[in-house]
């Protein structure tokens, strides 16, 4: 159980010092409003989070982008490509279980090899899909090419859900800075919609 806690634990420090990455890039891009923003995105964030599918939670992240201001052509463009080409926290997850398999059972990977299974992960995690227990394809194929036992999947398993979770809110974090951003370079970002008056 400490074992786990450990992996658990590094993963979701990993996760945010990538969040604090990624809202230090939307600052920098669409400056203070970068608070408006997640502060908007909490509700889909929540929904990934909590149902482990990143592909839940789109129509709502939609909504949300186009009240922030993306214009609805750029938040229509860039999110669903995002889904299939920007799932950082999908990376993120299958690494850390790659490399926790290859330690658990006392293999050292060379630095060349970390490096090779980091390219082999940023080509291999685009087009997964955004639902639960996805990234276990991957997973299995990273295990397989670097010779490392396959009955190892069987310890992630315990814990699957728990990064699951993670992995799909980080999702879709990366996927809506993507939009704001993009939404920035083209001039499509106007000011956030006021919420209705209550009646």
């Amino acid at each position: 159980l400490y074992t786990y806690a450990r992996f658990v634990g590094g993963f979701y420090l990993s996760l945010g010092i990538l969040w604090v990455v990624l809202f230090i890039a939307a600052f920098l891009f669409v400056g203070p409003r970068a608070f408006t923003l997640f502060g908007m995105i909490r509700a889909p964030i929540l929904l990934a989070f909590s149902t482990a599918s990143s592909e839940a939670a789109y129509p709502r992240t939609l909504e949300q982008l186009q009240k922030f201001g993306v214009a609805p052509k750029v938040a229509s463009f860039v999110l669903p490509l995002g889904y299939s080409f920007n799932l950082d926290g999908s990376m993120m997850y299958c690494t850390f279980a790659t490399m926790f398999i290859a330690q658990a059972y006392g293999v050292e990977l060379t630095l060349a090899q970390q490096i090779t299974m980091l390219a082999l992960l940023m080509v291999t995690s685009k087009g997964m899909a955004g639902v639960p227990r996805a990234s276990l394809v991957v997973i299995l194929a990273t295990l397989t090419y670097f010779n490392l036992p396959v009955e190892g999947m069987a310890l992630i398993l315990a814990v699957d859900q728990l990064l699951d979770m993670g992995r799909s809110g980080t999702n879709v974090v990366g996927n809506s800075v993507a939009s704001a951003v993009v939404a920035r370079w083209e001039g499509q970002l106007s000011k956030p919609e006021k919420a209705a008056s209550p009646a």
